[in-house]
């Protein structure tokens, strides 16, 4: 279907192309509408330049910092310990009285007939409402009242047990960041490497391209020799895009954690040796003192325990303690009228209270709450257990991971060695006319191989690393 064209838009190309644009604008967004719109505003915010300036030089600790105010599960853990941490201290303001300064003024309509005062002055008129005292009533009253139960003094454990076990979680947050951001970041660190491995790959492919072409027409080689390069060449050059991408996006990816807008430039500072592991006894040791799993369970374990203690509270006496302080009187004053004996009524004053509940029955609910919270509390004896011994094989694991890849690290950097220095004598023989291309670039992939691997054992070691220290807080 071919749609009309307004007349408006029959123009003669008389004018420089930017006057064009100026003057079909409208046009099309006539024939085009909001998707001609749409598809310029999602071109413009794509060809959206990124930030520019000098890269930020970010270190292992300055990305940790970084990535602690941006990553969400971090910030939900510190907000629920920070939670915790004030609930125990409201529960502990339980135990002690509360004060309360009362004020309230009271009128009800008058039934029509009068009655004594109760302050002894005479007659005055009945409030319609027989619960009130009197039309007019003034209260202004320091009232503290205390409660004093065993609920009240097990509501301070459980809360003392939530907090600690609010910041072993939060602890538990922290660590785990920090094994997702090592990760992430010597990830970077070795997809960097590798895109420099590949550079020197083409530049080895190249070079060597280039001497079988002399060779060739030297009449020292074959033509095949040189395609063979050639393919070599061209294949390494598309790994060298494949590595560079893969950085780029390793690099967007830390960047996510780490500033507001991922396309920062930055550059991160690796260590050129790798950490020492620890000896297994100090491992052992710290795990025993730090691991948040084993405090997260204590914690479980104390707040299941003063629930036992609250519902066996239910079968104590309560006691409730009242002082009032204040009038409650027909005239929001000190002193009230004179009487007929010329004694002037006194309306402030005092009153206290005391209250003792005791329980007598209830039809077994409390029994049934007390089993029911010795039920949790054995629960968590058991989950307590299998956290120590799921700590104990996570640390055999984790270290014996970390050993392993420590004991291929170096493997690999001596294989490195060894790949280099065969690919320099196979290049050697090659000159010389005493080995075949297929063994210059079996030596080239080899040498590339084993620099590719040690990039990835360096990556497992310091991931093994940061994984061992989450389970001893050596960080």
């Amino acid at each position: 279907m071919i749609l009309p064209v307004p007349k408006v838009c029959h123009l003669k190309i008389v004018r420089p192309m930017p006057y064009l644009i100026y003057v079909l604008g409208p046009c099309l967004l006539a024939l085009f509408g909001g998707a001609a719109k749409a598809q310029i505003n999602v071109q413009t915010d794509a060809q959206q330049p990124a930030p520019a300036g000098a890269p930020v030089a970010i270190s292992l600790e300055d990305a940790l910092k970084r990535a602690q105010s941006s990553e969400p599960n971090f910030a939900t853990a510190l907000a629920d310990s920070r939670v915790a941490g004030l609930d125990k201290s409201i529960t502990r303001a339980g135990l002690l009285p509360s004060v309360v300064y009362h004020n309230q003024a009271l009128y009800t309509q008058p039934n029509g007939l009068t009655n004594q005062a109760g302050q002894g002055v005479g007659a005055q008129p009945s409030p319609i409402f027989i619960a009130n005292n009197a039309i007019h009533e003034y209260a202004s009253q320091a009232v503290i009242d205390e409660n004093i139960g065993l609920a009240q003094i097990s509501a301070v454990r459980r809360a003392d047990a939530a907090a600690a076990g609010a910041a072993a979680e939060l602890e538990i947050a922290r660590r785990g960041l920090v094994a997702t951001v090592t990760g992430l970041y010597y990830s970077l660190a070795a997809a960097n490497n590798k895109a420099s491995i590949a550079q020197s790959a083409v530049d080895e492919a190249v070079a060597f391209t280039k001497l079988t072409n002399q060779r060739e027409q030297a009449r020292e080689a074959a033509h095949a020799d040189t395609v063979k390069a050639q393919l070599e060449q061209q294949s390494r050059e598309r790994e060298l895009a494949d590595a560079k991408l893969t950085a780029e996006k390793a690099r967007l990816e830390l960047g996510v954690l780490l500033f507001l807008d991922p396309r920062t430039p930055y550059m991160i500072q690796v260590p050129e040796s790798p950490a020492t592991l620890s000896s297994r006894d100090e491992v052992n040791q710290l795990a025993a003192k730090n691991n948040p799993e084993l405090k997260t369970a204590l914690a479980a374990l104390e707040a299941s325990k003063a629930d036992v203690v609250a519902a066996r509270g239910a079968y104590l006496p309560t006691l409730a303690l009242n002082y009032t302080y204040g009038i409650d009187a027909p005239q929001f004053a000190t002193y009230g009228p004179t009487g007929d004996n010329g004694v002037k009524v006194k309306n402030l004053g005092y009153s206290a209270m005391a209250t003792l509940d005791i329980p007598v029955w209830d039809w077994l609910s409390t029994e049934h709450k007390v089993k029911q919270s010795e039920i949790r509390r054995d629960a968590a004896k058991v989950a307590l257990t299998a956290t120590q011994r799921r700590l104990i094989a996570q640390l055999d694991e984790a270290y014996g991971e970390a050993q392993t890849a420590r004991a291929q690290l170096s493997s690999l950097e001596a294989s490195v060695a060894t790949a280099a220095e065969s690919l320099h004598l196979a290049r050697l023989r090659y000159t010389g006319g005493e080995a075949t291309v297929l063994e210059v670039v079996d030596a080239q992939a080899a040498f590339i191989t084993s620099e590719n691997a040690r990039e990835d054992a360096r990556v497992r070691y310091e991931t093994a690393l940061a994984q061992l220290q989450t389970l001893t807080g050596k960080m």
